[in-house]
């Protein structure tokens, strides 16, 4: 992250993120800042319950179980739907495979297969579709890959684009996932039940990440400043306001303009490339030099480098010109998080410059949602918690 050092203060109020979740008007944050600080805290005893953190990524879904960044699971987003002897089609290799690339489970009756191999069956990344279709089943394969059993409680985010449909699809997000599950994962036999779950607009999680790195001096103190978050993701832009920690719903919003837009101006430059292939989506990110990327059929790979910085800056241009038509006046720093944010961040943050505003990127990017996410998870329980031990219930 960039940024002058200063000493991050307790914050006083926040907007509740969840309704279904009994919370006064205004949530004490200070809860959400003794998590912050707690770094060592151990969720992990019978006074509080694990927390799974998802974020629904349309290129890839990041999870986590830990506040620790390197333990962020990245699984692409790929669902397809089997047949129960599809799914099972893999239990006869003779050796464990690497679950990311062999990542299925069985749920009521339907088999279910994720990232690689949901690609390798055909299956796309989703574009277009509504991020609750298929959030159950893949929080259900990110608790098998982390071996979750009994109890635990979720965090995610999903879009804002209006308060009427995010509230809806929260909504419908809670009744899906709330209550006992039973699957088996990868041949193997799993019951949870998801006691918690809570629902944040997406981007808000890399503002608590954001100022949990305040503690370390290497970020402004976020709780005194208006902020905007802009979350450049493959399927939306998300562009959030806070004032000292005060979501601003009036001003907040999701834009449908974002990395795939991207993707299709690269495939265009290619004969026969998709641009939800993932290797397609691979080569775009790998260091110049060694971003090559051959469509099936063709013999010969094209080199990015030829045609790529020029896509690249042209579309910088047009996100910040997005951006800034949409700031409101009062921001003073803008943190850029997702896959996006991180690949445009030098061409952005000049141009945030230039019109005078601070720029910071959440560290890592990709990671810092699901992250922050989890940080909101555990201050919640904990606040759950005390109130349980002064009540006695």
């Amino acid at each position: 992250m960039t940024g002058q050092k200063s000493a991050a203060t307790p914050i006083n109020a926040a907007t509740p993120m969840n309704a279904a979740t009994p919370m006064n008007a205004a949530t004490p944050m200070n809860k959400i800042k003794s998590a912050t600080n707690s770094v060592n805290s151990n969720l992990g005893t019978n006074s509080m319950k694990s927390i799974i953190s998802v974020d629904l990524g349309r290129t890839a879904t990041k999870t986590c179980v830990t506040r620790e960044p390197s333990n962020v699971i990245l699984m692409p987003a790929n669902v397809k739907h089997l047949s129960m002897e599809q799914a099972r089609g893999g239990i006869f290799e003779a050796r464990a495979t690497e679950p990311l690339l062999d990542m299925w489970l069985e749920y009521r009756g339907i088999g279910y297969a994720f990232g690689q191999l949901a690609a390798d069956f055909g299956a796309n990344l989703g574009l277009g579709q509504s991020k609750v279709e298929d959030a159950l089943a893949k929080v259900l394969a990110c608790a098998g890959y982390f071996g979750i059993k009994d109890d635990v409680a979720v965090v995610l985010g999903l879009p804002y684009l209006s308060q009427e449909q995010f509230e809806r699809e929260k909504q419908q997000i809670i009744s899906l996932l709330s209550g006992p599950h039973f699957m088996n994962y990868r041949g193997n036999p799993i019951s949870i039940n998801i006691t918690k779950v809570w629902v944040m607009p997406e981007g808000y999680g890399s503002l608590l990440w954001s100022e949990a790195q305040a503690n370390k001096g290497v970020t402004p103190d976020f709780t005194k400043l208006s902020v905007a978050i802009v979350d450049i993701g493959h399927q939306t832009t998300d562009c959030l306001m806070v004032d000292s920690f005060r979501f601003a719903r009036g001003a907040s919003k999701s834009e449908a303009f974002a990395m795939s837009q991207f993707y299709e101006q690269v495939a265009s430059q290619i004969e026969g490339a998709n641009s939800q292939s993932l290797s397609l989506i691979s080569a775009v990110h790998k260091p110049r030099g060694e971003r090559f990327y051959r469509p099936k059929g063709l013999t010969q790979p094209t080199n990015l480098d030829d045609f790529l910085p020029n896509l690249k800056e042209s579309f910088s241009r047009e996100i910040c010109s997005r951006v800034l038509a949409w700031l409101p006046e009062r921001v003073t720093d803008v943190i850029l998080t997702g896959g996006g944010g991180e690949f445009f961040w030098e061409e952005i943050q000049h141009l945030l410059k230039d019109a005078k505003i601070n720029a910071h990127l959440a560290a890592p990017s990709r990671q810092a949602n699901a992250l922050g996410q989890y940080i909101y998870g555990e201050a919640m329980l904990r606040a759950l918690a005390n109130r349980t031990a002064k009540t006695g219930n």
